[in-house]
């Protein structure tokens, strides 16, 4: 039934504006505003657009939202922290100073976005 429509993922923030800086300038992702104060868009490769809508009553998910698939976790976790990104320690994995939890799966840290939505960035697998 759906095998030939174009599906998408989204989620929710209480804050579009804090959003859009987050997603945009801080992580540098391509962002657009299809319904001010409703919707933002943000343009991932690959043509796999991902809605993020507004929810005053939102409450952050408690699993990753969002990976980030990279050649190299530890460069990206540093150029991260430059941007002022803190990253989450979790019980149960085996993480490192930076937060970088390695052999149980793949390269993985975690961070939040202002909305406290939990994102994840990868080594490729």
């Amino acid at each position: 039934m759906f095998a030939d429509t174009k599906a998408y993922s989204g989620f929710a923030v209480p804050d579009l504006a804090a959003a859009r800086k987050f997603y945009g300038e801080t992580l540098g992702l391509r962002t657009s505003v299809p319904m001010e104060g409703v919707l933002l868009a943000l343009h991932l490769a690959g043509d796999r657009d991902t809605l993020i809508y507004q929810k005053p009553d939102h409450e952050p998910a408690n699993y990753t939202i969002l990976n980030f698939e990279v050649d190299d976790v530890e460069r990206a976790v540093d150029d991260l922290s430059s941007r002022g990104v803190r990253f989450e320690r979790y019980e149960g994995f085996d993480q490192d100073e930076k937060g970088i939890a390695r052999g149980q799966g793949p390269t993985v840290a975690w961070f939040t976005d202002p909305a406290g939505n939990i994102l994840a960035v990868h080594e490729r697998m």
